[in-house]
């Protein structure tokens, strides 16, 4: 198969020719190896490659996307007897007993695994550079970051390794690479995509699997083949009334959206974001569609204070875990990390529980917007890609190195104006997502918008839980409105 034709059909195109027998699937998975091998020394997107493995892969036939290639992400998406390091030195020894329940189920529809792709170490930035793996790079530009936690999928799809690309998200990691590259990405509903076996819920809830995409149908049919409760889930979602691949295909209906662009956190948004929302409202409109400025009303500070709590907690257990099983000590981690768990250890028991349960306000404040708008259309993120090691400076770590000390000297901090200034510096280049994940409703980037100079800049649309059925709809019928395929013709020759 000629690289060329391979870089042009999505995951969905790709299985339908398998399935007719037009292609082979072989022939199939040596395109994707080729433009991986031609792509990675650049792009350094795929950590854990297993071309070998993939091409001697048995699949299941008549599945969905049966014989397609596909990366998995090395931050949960556990493969059996293959390290998941979560981009960190303290678990690069951590080998999978089994297979998590994604990827049972993306083995299961039929999808051939490349290998494992690059994350920030346990996916705490929106930009992927960890000391483990080094920093991987935008395929629009290369001296930009593809985003994060998710950003070495976000990169790989973009440039055409694979169509579509394991991603998951606890504070915009699937929409964040999916607007910093130029793809789709939707965040499912809380319990939408199981979290086992080794989780009940990842970041008690706040976190989810799913993948970043070329293509809406493909993000659809995907979460077709990942959507369902497994054995021993906390809870079963209601299931949609007939396939996501089905559904996307009727029309939304007239929706009303909501519109806003500032920053929840009172933070700078870049114009190019906000002219990429205006753009896209007035496409609502010429489509027919409702489109009024509005948005939930909520405390964003305190959203900013929650959000950061649960780093704290979920760092430090992660660190544990790390010290417990593998012997791994402080050199094994960066020093960001290395904060963030001591002020989960510091954090007071109560404040976590009271931080925890004011992810309640935020439902409830974003149900009543609910109540008068189908959707909310807002930037992605507030800022376009920082350039690679743009955000660590001297003063960056002169702080970080500074609340350490006072961490270790025993000094109260959680209820100071530093963690504010933590909590600001963390997330002010994406202050939009973190909304969705506190509050488990589905979320997507489409990638609508591209700058002069040929960058892509990605707008959010959030739906009620459960409503990803609506979000897919809308979604292609912007795909049709304005398709943005032809724009991945420009990686083509870039490598």
């Amino acid at each position: 198969m000629k690289q060329s034709e391979y870089l042009k059909l999505d995951a969905t195109a790709l299985a339908d020719l398998i399935g007719r027998g037009e292609i082979h699937p072989r022939d199939v998975c040596e395109a994707a190896i080729e433009r991986a091998t031609r792509v990675n020394g650049t792009l350094n997107a795929i950590c854990h490659p297993q071309f070998s493995e993939a091409l001697e892969q048995k699949f299941t036939e008549s599945a969905p996307f049966s014989g397609v290639p596909f990366l998995l992400k090395d931050l949960a998406q556990e493969q059996a007897d293959h390290p998941c390091s979560y981009g960190s030195r303290g678990l690069k020894n951590n080998i999978a007993p089994v297979d998590s329940e994604f990827t049972r189920r993306a083995a299961q529809g039929g999808l051939v695994f490349l290998g494992r792709t690059t994350t920030p170490e346990f996916g705490l930035k929106g930009v992927t550079e960890s000391e483990l793996w080094g920093a991987s790079r935008n395929p629009w530009n290369v001296d930009l970051t593809p985003g994060g936690s998710s950003g070495g999928s976000g990169a790989a799809v973009a440039a055409g390794v694979v169509p579509m690309a394991g991603a998951n998200d606890g504070g915009g990691s699937i929409r964040i690479p999916a607007a910093y590259n130029g793809l789709f990405g939707l965040k499912p509903s809380r319990g939408r995509v199981s979290s086992g076996p080794f989780l009940g819920e990842t970041w008690t809830g706040a976190s989810i699997d799913h993948v970043v995409s070329r293509t809406v149908r493909d993000s659809a049919a995907m979460l077709d083949v990942l959507a369902g409760p497994a054995q021993g889930d906390p809870f079963v979602i209601a299931p949609p009334a007939a396939p996501y691949a089905e559904l996307m295909q009727k029309a939304p209906g007239r929706l009303r959206i909501g519109v806003f662009t500032s920053s929840p956190y009172d933070t700078e948004v870049a114009p190019e974001c906000v002219a990429a929302v205006e753009e896209t409202a007035r496409t609502l409109e010429r489509m027919g569609h409702i489109v009024e400025y509005a948005e939930p009303e909520f405390d964003g500070m305190a959203l900013a204070r929650c959000y950061l709590g649960l780093y704290f907690g979920e760092v430090s257990v992660l660190m544990a875990r790390a010290r417990e099983q593998f012997g791994a000590t402080d050199r094994d981690f960066e020093l960001d990390t290395r904060l963030i768990a001591m002020l989960g250890r510091t954090m007071p028991l109560p404040d976590y529980v009271q931080r925890r349960q004011q992810w309640n306000d935020f439902a409830r404040a974003l149900g009543t917007f609910f109540e008068s708008y189908d959707l909310y259309l807002c930037p992605t993120t507030g800022q376009l890609p920082a350039r690679i090691g743009e955000l660590e400076t001297p003063s960056h770590l002169k702080f970080a190195a500074k609340l350490m000390l006072a961490l270790k000297a025993g000094r109260l901090v959680h209820r100071s104006g530093q963690v504010d200034q933590m909590v600001l510096e963390s997330l002010a280049r994406t202050p939009f997502t973190q909304l969705a994940n506190l509050t488990g409703t589905p979320a997507m980037s489409v990638p609508l918008h591209w700058t002069l100079s040929g960058l892509p800049v990605g707008v959010q649309f959030g739906a009620a839980h459960g409503g990803e059925d609506v979000l897919f709809q809308l979604a292609a019928a912007l795909e049709e409105a304005s398709p943005w395929f032809s724009h991945y013709e420009r990686l083509e020759d870039a490598f």
